[in-house]
């Protein structure tokens, strides 16, 4: 499914600069910014499980009274999908700077989110080693924007729950030999966590069924199926027409947008300024925004200006 690409063919995607655009920020400079913290990561787990919390209580003790009830769903469907967030940290290990806190949390809102961390973790460094290079960015592979059609798709999820239960399925059975970025060695790790997840999801299944109540469905299922639209609208901006290279300065795109948004998505938003530096917590990035944001390309005032963007490049 990839080819081989050398390196001095993945080199040769790169736009010819007088600098390393690694080298804009200096090491103190960078050392600052790449300090961690568990207590920030701590702070902001707590507001994303509180608000995640309350909402899921009103729509669970609000049914009839619908100008409260789906409100409540969509908050709390969108926190639980944005539980992808603080995942996609906790795969940099930056989200805390203790490594197993890292890993536990990780795999928790991956449980939440229905990612899971261990493959997450191989698929992502190869996306980020080789982002947006054709035929290595694992990414590449998802469904993309051609027409409105495709764009409606994209954007209700559907193709997501497709790859994701499929995925799992497949990773659970040890099928991953399609996947190049997961090396032998690891195969064992990330089978033994994906059957771990399932038989979670399987006893929630179970317990919904014992007691005779679609806890499994109203509490997880339906809140994570409003939720994903939201999720996608925002991480289609990330790459979507941006350039098919190496360079990071091109090819990755920073979105402009409300406080709540950054929360949930963990400032995710400032996607740019963390595919230039990853190692950057999340707690940094408006900082780092603010020292790169001249050197990149693609930095856009709204969400809703970048798909309206998408919708049309994808109409031309």
């Amino acid at each position: 499914m990839f080819s081989n690409v050398s390196e001095p063919e993945l080199l040769a995607h790169k736009v010819t600069h007088d600098y390393n655009p690694r080298q804009i920020l200096s090491i103190q400079e960078l050392s600052v910014l790449n300090e961690r913290a568990n207590w920030q990561g701590l702070i902001q787990l707590a507001g994303h499980l509180t608000i995640m919390g309350f909402s899921g209580y009103l729509w669970a003790t609000s049914w009839g009274n619908w100008w409260l009830a789906i409100p409540a769903l969509v908050i709390y469907g969108f926190s639980l999908a944005a539980m992808f967030a603080p995942m996609h940290e906790c795969v940099h290990r930056t989200a805390f700077a203790h490594k197993r806190l890292n890993d536990v949390v990780g795999w928790c809102a991956g449980l939440l989110s229905f990612y899971n961390i261990t493959f997450y973790r191989y698929y992502h460094k190869w996306h980020h080693l080789y982002t947006r290079v054709p035929n290595k960015d694992p990414e590449l592979t998802d469904l993309q924007p051609s027409n409105l059609g495709m764009y409606l798709l994209v954007i209700s999820g559907l193709p997501w729950w497709l790859d994701k239960i499929r995925g799992h399925f497949r990773a659970a059975l040890g099928q991953l030999d399609d996947c190049p970025f997961i090396t032998e060695t690891a195969k064992a790790k990330v089978i033994h966590s994906t059957r771990w997840q399932l038989i979670v999801y399987l006893s929630a299944i179970a317990l919904s069924i014992a007691v005779g109540q679609p806890w499994f469905i109203i509490y997880w299922l339906l809140p994570l199926f409003v939720g994903q639209p939201i999720l996608r609208f925002i991480l289609l901006a990330e790459h979507t027409g941006c350039s098919l290279d190496a360079h990071p300065l091109t090819n990755t795109r920073t979105t402009l947008t409300f406080w709540p948004v950054r929360f949930f998505m963990w400032n995710m938003p400032f996607h740019a300024e963390h595919h230039l530096y990853p190692s950057i917590p999340f707690h940094a990035l408006p900082t780092a925004h603010q020292q790169l944001s001249p050197h990149f390309e693609h930095i856009t005032p709204g969400y809703i200006k970048v798909n309206k963007d998408i919708l049309n490049w994808s109409q031309q």
